[in-house]
């Protein structure tokens, strides 16, 4: 059981309790059972590393209270919204005999002694915090989760997890999974490749064709230019020569002279 030193403290207004912060304390109060809540405080140093771990909600302290000592069991947290700094800590006095509900949190081991895992398996974590009811002297700090010899599609349930004396699930009606090792999801992406050369293909096809209707049109163009060149020199041919009306108008002429 870790120990928790506090101090009483008398603090009431405003004022006070945040001058109590800036000197590095965290006020906090202790209640339940039969005697009086008790207003106390913490140093915020030491509480900050013990807020680190995973486990502080569900672990009970042993608070020593200028040499007085109180078991007891953090029940809430106020954080300021800026810093995020703890600014307040609710504290429930242990009572022999008594169970309280927690949730506890859960911790896998022995991942590498896993065959599931080892094959590419992966593990899909339903729970992460598993809710208890706990005698108040028989509580765990963690949930143990073995994965040792697991393969690929086990369902690890409650039922599978060794539980301290005393200790239940809240839900009591199924046996719920925690976790499970399922097999790896695969994404396989479209051929770019294949794509890309079907693409640069279709590209390719796309300017020789374009090059051949030009050489076409080009083609055509010049067959077009000697049309019309060859359409063209015939007026002027014609021009040169007199109409056949002309020519029987000609010889009449000459034979009336003679």
């Amino acid at each position: 059981m870790s120990v928790l030193k506090a101090t009483k403290r008398t603090t009431a207004s405003t004022g006070q309790i945040n001058k109590l912060r800036a000197d590095g304390f965290v006020p906090a109060v202790l209640y339940g059972g039969k005697k009086n809540n008790l207003s106390i405080s913490l140093k915020k140093l030491h509480l900050n590393e013990l807020l680190k771990t995973e486990t502080f909600m569900s672990k009970v302290f042993d608070l020593d209270i200028d040499g007085q000592s109180e078991k007891a069991l953090p029940r809430e947290i106020s954080w300021d919204p800026i810093s995020d700094d703890p600014i307040h800590v609710d504290f429930i006095r242990i009572i022999k005999g008594s169970k309280i509900i927690l949730e506890i949190p859960v911790k896998f081991i022995n991942t590498e002694k896993s065959p599931g895992l080892k094959k590419g398996g992966v593990l899909n974590i339903v729970r992460r915090k598993v809710e208890l009811k706990c005698p108040t002297e028989n509580i765990p700090d963690e949930i143990i989760v073995d994965l040792d010899n697991t393969e690929i599609n086990t369902r690890l349930k409650i039922s599978t997890v060794k539980l301290p004396e005393g200790v239940v699930p809240t839900i009591t009606d199924r046996d719920f999974v925690i976790a499970s090792v399922v097999a790896p999801t695969v994404l396989v992406e479209p051929e770019k490749t294949t794509e890309a050369t079907a693409e640069g293909d279709a590209a390719t096809v796309g300017t020789a064709e374009e090059g051949d209707s030009k050489d076409e049109e080009g083609k055509d163009k010049a067959s077009d230019d000697k049309t019309k060149a060859a359409v063209g020199s015939k007026p002027s041919d014609e021009k040169g020569k007199p109409a056949s009306g002309d020519k029987g108008k000609a010889t009449t002429k000459e034979v009336k002279k003679k």
